[in-house]
């Protein structure tokens, strides 16, 4: 999974700092660019912590217990960021198709009008030939 693929990268050395960039949904018309820092993982400051959690023990070791949150976190985070830019892409393309559909009908009422136009000129120009060649036969 590309999780474990961004773990292995960064403990790598391969790069300093890991991002996940996306289109963060606001609302059906709006969707605006979001930049998330993945790696390295920011520790909360000390006083945010509560002081329950002072004298905790680990059970296991508490590096694996980190690097299997660590896994969670990612896969969690990158399916998070892919799902909220599917939602922003499906909002974009009800928007485009909401204005395509309605371009279609005023383009379609315009050229109704335009057939009508060209109709009601053709009747009028027959009405013409018939009441001239009635006239003509008096």
């Amino acid at each position: 999974m590309l999780a474990s693929v961004i773990d292995e990268v960064y403990r790598r050395g391969d790069y300093a700092e890991v991002y996940v960039v996306y289109a963060e949904f606001v609302s059906v018309v709006k969707s605006e660019p979001k930049v998330v820092k993945l790696l390295p993982v920011e520790a909360p400051p000390e006083e945010s912590i509560p002081a329950e959690f002072e004298n905790v023990i680990l059970e296991p070791h508490s590096g694996e217990l980190v690097a299997h949150a660590l896994d969670s976190y990612l896969s969690a985070e990158h399916m998070c960021a892919l799902l909220i830019n599917y939602a922003s892409e499906n909002a974009a393309r009800m928007v485009a198709m909401d204005n395509a559909t309605g371009a279609a009908g005023d383009m379609i009422e315009a050229l109704t009008l335009e057939y009508n136009k060209a109709r009601q000129a053709a009747i009028t120009g027959e009405l013409l030939d018939i009441v001239g060649g009635a006239e003509a036969m008096k």
